[in-house]
């Protein structure tokens, strides 16, 4: 009887406003604006994404857009200083950018939901760090990719190098046995500075540290020292240009015209290479870049893809069920499969353990770090003094005169505000 009276109540309610006891039977649905970049997911990742998301919230709808990485930064930019609604409600960005679009106060904070329901604490670090400041997570890591070692079976076989090395010495051990006959031991160029990175962050170093809001260039440390000597070592097996990155010519075609047993670059570049050299096909290999201890791969430079919300969004709720779901384990691990990347968490590498480079990778994305967070970074790279320093230490000038001319202009170059 209580039941039918509550009932009554509630139409009679309902016709004078409404009554919240009875859910509305057709709730306006809401829009959730994605911008992702071109080439990080396939359309039919995608599509299958929208479709079920779509499906488990029935009064979200999804507008994925796709943008292209040229002049993104001042798009993204422009989104999140604007005044009117309607623009994206979630944005991916590079690892590495986060921190410029931090600066200008234009994200939400996101550090409470990392904290209490997405497992910060297994993110990988060079993802997850460019995305805090001062402790407040802002962006919340999407996928890793960093570089591995890709190397010629045939021609380990013919050096006598019976299984990839472990550790840094066994590495340059193994290069030295490979660097002869006419072969190169491992084609490496003389400004491949995110390599240098990884030797620098093994030996405890740091490309900058910051103190009391100050960022100062340390390539004169002890640490990072060591760490560009070891460069040099593994720089002069091979024939690498001592005055040009990686790019410069792209190392990919080098490596194709064969006679070069290793380079250092992300797994994807072996389908290049095969597809230069056919005779290629089922020689190459990859192992993570070797430490300084056997069990522990080396540092790496990690790139890859943060998840933001802008803070002016009107969709706050569906935006971050959207980061949620994309950066989940279901979702992460799809996409890792899918594109061949690493997931977010050093707990989802089983998820690409059965692919040979992926694996590799992920290894020593466990181990990742990126570039300083500070949004002054991107003045460092427009000049880059790295760059010059490797090239006079490779042909012979003093390490340490040159280091410290280096961390100068990094010091300065981090002292001017972007903008």
């Amino acid at each position: 009887m209580k039941l039918r009276l509550l009932t009554l109540a509630c139409v009679l309610a309902s016709l004078l406003g409404g009554c919240a006891l009875v859910p509305s039977s057709g709730a306006e649905r809401r829009t959730v604006t994605v911008w992702l970049m071109k080439g990080s997911a396939s359309a039919q990742f995608l599509e299958r994404f929208t479709e079920e998301f779509e499906r488990a919230h029935d009064d979200l709808d999804l507008d994925i857009r796709i943008q292209e990485w040229t002049g993104i930064g001042e798009k993204v930019q422009a989104a999140l200083e604007a005044e009117t609604p309607g623009g994206p409600d979630v944005i991916e960005v590079g690892n590495t950018q986060v921190p410029q679009y931090v600066d200008g106060g234009g994200l939400l904070d996101l550090t409470l939901e990392s904290l209490r329901d997405w497992g910060m604490r297994d993110w990988l670090p060079g993802l997850a760090e460019p995305g805090r400041q001062r402790s407040t997570q802002y962006g919340i890591p999407w996928y890793a990719a960093n570089r591995v070692v890709i190397y010629r079976k045939d021609l380990f076989e013919q050096a006598g190098v019976a299984a990839p090395p472990k550790t840094r010495e066994e590495w340059l051990a193994a290069t030295e046995k490979l660097d002869s006959g006419g072969n190169q031991g491992i084609y490496l160029a003389g400004q491949d500075w995110y390599t240098l990175s990884g030797f620098i962050w093994d030996e405890g170093g740091d490309l900058a540290k910051e103190s009391g809001g100050v960022w100062t260039g340390t390539l004169d440390s002890p640490a990072a020292l060591r760490g560009m000597d070891f460069y040099r070592r593994l720089q002069a097996l091979g024939k690498g240009p001592v005055d040009a990155d990686e790019e410069h010519p792209p190392q990919a075609e080098e490596f194709a015209k064969g006679r070069i047993a290793q380079i250092v670059a992300v797994p994807g570049q072996a389908a290049a290479i095969v597809q230069q050299n056919l005779g290629l096909d089922g020689e190459l290999g990859f192992f993570p870049v070797p430490g300084k201890a056997a069990g522990t791969p080396g540092a790496v430079f990690t790139g890859g893809s943060d998840l933001v919300v802008p803070k002016r969004t009107d969709q706050r709720d569906g935006a971050v069920a959207v980061v949620e779901e994309l950066t989940g384990a279901k979702w992460n691990t799809e996409l890792a499969r899918t594109m061949n990347y690493v997931p977010n968490k050093t707990t989802l590498a089983a998820a690409v353990a059965g692919e040979e480079g992926v694996a590799a990778m992920a290894a020593g994305a466990a181990r990742g770090r990126a570039t300083p967070s500070t949004p002054e970074w991107a003045a460092v790279e427009a000049d880059n003094p790295i760059k010059e320093y490797m090239t006079r230490v490779l042909t012979g000038a003093d390490p340490r005169t040159e280091a410290r001319r280096a961390s100068r202009r990094i010091t300065e170059a981090l002292a001017v505000p972007l903008g």
